[in-house]
Parts: structure tokens; sequence; C-alpha cells
């Protein structure tokens, strides 16, 4: 049943496109898509230079929620978001009115995010619609569903097949501070432009500091401040409701992409003043006893546990230190689709929650090997293993102090929000 529907939506979507001849912009990489893919719409739905030197609104339409694989993708780009079985009829009704009569209201830009969790996910997609703009975030040494892969290499090989679809009159958008994207430059023939942090990226941040705004228990207005660059143009760029710099990458994409298309820095950055990433990502929350948590429970994997350590460091040393004696604790979960990288995987992150954090709590079987590494760097009895996140919750309960800053992430499969709510 699902093959059927399968091919229907695709051969639907596919009508679709050759139809309305959207500008399709493409997103894929291990990480950061869906927050990359939020900012491009961001920047693109506000508003944008037209020919005439005029202001004009763009007609643009994202994918819901993650919905990047053969049946979410084609879903986007019908205009469908329920998938419930009793309303597969008025949906199929719906794309068939789609190719009969002409809607004027029709995006015409998509800003589609392209899963690739096994080998040949992005030929299918690409089959249904060739993008324009690619946009690749990051891949990193270990990337996720590498399980389904021989390899990193092949990985990274799969992601790259996005920017080798694109026409001549492209543009391929890379990650300047990943070096295996960066390589990709040298596989195309399309224009590039890059974003990241080093100095000879052409979209750039530079002066990363972090802002606070206390509150009462619950979310609160932290975010970062940074200078947003391109060329020899610098603006002054507030990013609310974040707190990694990783999340940076997402706005410096979404500034390449806004370029393409005659926007400003100026106009790029009211665009995304009020840019609000998913929930559970890098989330500032107070918890009991007065602590800070860093709720990045949505998904993990080595590239963005990575990140989300690096920033329990950083924000813990640079704005909770400022004014409280509170402790650095991280909470790491389970990373799947791993396959054979598990074990090296969990042990360098635990090589790193050694060095970043300064108690260190593990959730599942695999999260004991990020515990077994964290020996080398912190006493052993600032480390502690669990079955599960429920049991973490209760301990964290009474093991929190005030002050304490602490990061709650792992794998979709951990339930590691449960940690969270039981602390909040």
């Amino acid at each position: 049943m699902r093959s059927i529907l399968q091919l229907i939506l695709k051969t639907l979507s596919k009508a679709v496109i050759k139809k309305y001849s959207p500008i399709v912009i493409g997103i894929t990489g291990s990480v950061g898509k869906t927050s990359t893919k939020e900012a491009v719409f961001a920047v693109l739905s506000a508003y944008g230079g037209s020919a005439e030197g005029g202001k004009t609104k763009f007609n643009v339409r994202a994918n819901d929620a993650s919905f990047n694989n053969e049946i979410g993708f084609p879903m986007a780009i019908l205009g469908l978001k329920n998938p419930g079985r009793l309303i597969w009829i008025i949906n199929l009704l719906k794309s068939l009115k789609l190719l009969l009569f002409k809607n004027k209201n029709y995006p015409e830009i998509l800003v589609l995010e392209m899963g690739a969790d096994k080998p040949g996910d992005i030929d299918y997609l690409i089959d249904i619609a060739k993008p324009k703009i690619g946009i690749v975030t990051a891949v990193g040494e270990i990337p996720v569903h590498v399980e389904f892969y021989s390899g990193p290499e092949e990985v990274a090989r799969e992601k790259a097949k996005l920017i080798q679809a694109l026409p001549s009159d492209g543009l391929a958008i890379l990650n300047h501070d990943d070096e295996v994207i960066y390589d990709m430059k040298d596989l195309i023939k399309v224009a590039v432009k890059t974003f990241g942090f080093e100095k000879n990226a052409d979209v750039r941040a530079s002066d990363i500091n972090y802002f606070i705004d206390n509150g009462s228990r619950g979310l609160l207005g932290a975010g970062i401040s940074f200078k947003l660059g391109y060329g020899k143009n610098i603006v002054p760029f507030r990013l609310a409701n974040a707190l990694g710099r990783h999340q940076i990458y997402a706005v410096l994409a979404a500034t390449a992409a806004g370029l393409y298309f005659g926007m400003n820095l100026v106009e790029i950055s009211q665009a995304l003043e009020k840019l609000e990433f998913p929930k559970q990502r890098m989330k500032l929350l107070r918890g009991l006893k007065n602590s800070w948590i860093i709720d990045d429970t949505y998904n993990a994997s080595p590239l963005s546990t990575h990140a989300a350590l690096d920033t329990l460091k950083e924000f813990g040393d640079k704005v909770i230190a400022k004014t409280e004696k509170g402790r650095k604790i991280a909470v790491l979960g389970d990373m799947k689709e791993l396959g054979i990288f598990t074990e090296k995987a969990h042990r360098l992150i635990g090589n790193l929650a050694g060095e970043k954090a300064e108690y260190l709590f593990t959730v599942g079987p695999a999260a004991k090997f990020i515990a077994d590494s964290a020996f080398n760097q912190l006493p052993k009895e600032n480390i502690m293993s669990f079955d599960n996140s429920d049991e973490a919750g209760e301990y964290l309960k009474d093991f929190i102090q005030e002050g304490d800053i602490i990061l709650v992430k792992g794998s979709r499969a951990m339930e590691m929000e449960k940690v969270v709510e039981a602390i909040v």
C-alpha cells in the first residue's frame, strides 16, 4: 500500500512541478536542515527586491515539520498537510485539482528539506523536483544515518548529489567551515556562495556574544548577538531564542539565499528578527531550584551533540558563571543510526563531555560508552548511567542545586524530553 501511495504522490508532484515551474531550493545535510529551511522561509516570505527596485513579497512554501522523505517531500509540493488514511481521497482530489485547473496562488518558490537516510534518497527526490539552489548544511566526521551507508564518505557523496544536479544558472550554498562540504565546490561548475565563521567565507558571522533576559520558570529571552557580514557590508544581528553557535549557520545560509533574490543585509536581518527555531532545539528554560536547562531533546547526532556540549561550556562560562555558582551538567542519551560507528562516536562524545561538563549523566546502553570515556577527565563520582529517561529525571530532581545549568540531549527514541519535564 505504501509503495502504491508513494508512486501516486511522485507522479502527481512531478506533474505539478512541470506545470507551475517554481524555483526549488533544496536543503540537505546531516544536521541543521530544518532550522535552515525555517530561516530561508522566513527571509523569502518577508520581502525582496524586484527588478524595478521596489519591494515585492515572494509567495513561498516550505515542508511542514521534517517532511523530507519519499512521502513528505511530494506532499509539500502538492500542498498537503495531513497524511491520515481517512483523508487520502480528499488529498488526491486536491492534487488533481492543481493539475486540472490553474492555481494562481501556487508558490513561486519551494523551500524543500531533502533527507538522505539511505543511498539513493537524493536521486529519488531530485527526480521529483530538480532544485535551482542547493544548500548543504553540515556533514561531520560521523554523520547521522551512517548506519545505512558504507561509511561517512558515502554519506557525503549522497549529499553532494544535490548540488551536482543544479542547472548551469543555479547556485550552491555551502558551509565553508565543514571541510567535506567546502570541498564539494570542486565537483560542480555552478556559482557558489559559502557561509561560516571563517573570515574567507562569503557570508560570515563575527563578534559572537550571548545575551539573556532574566525571568522566572519557563521560556526565557536568551540568544546570540553577532555581526553579519557580506563583502564590505556588516550589520548587527540579534538571534533570539537560540543558544548554539551552530544555529547561526542557519541564518548565514538563509542570508546567502536572500542575497540571491536581491535582498540586502538590512532587509534580511529584519526578516529574521522574529525567527523561531523548532521546539526542543537549544531552548533555554528555567528549572527546579532556580536552575537553567538547555533543552536540545529533539534529536542527536555526533555533530549536533558536539555543538551542544560546546554551548554548555561557553554559555555556562560566559553568562551563568558571572552571577551564579552553578555546575555544568550534561545529560546525554543514545545517538541512534550510527551502525558500526556507534561505539566510536559515543566514546568521542565522552571525551568531549569530560572536558565541557562537570557532571555527566547518560541514558541508554550506547551512552554508557560516553560515560566510560569521560572517566579519563571526570571523577568517577561525577558520572552516572541510567537505563531510561524516567530514572534520570527522577534522580536529577534531588541532585540539582541552585544555579546549575543542565544540557539535556539524545536521539528521538530515547525520549529525553521526559528528563526536561521532570526538572522544569
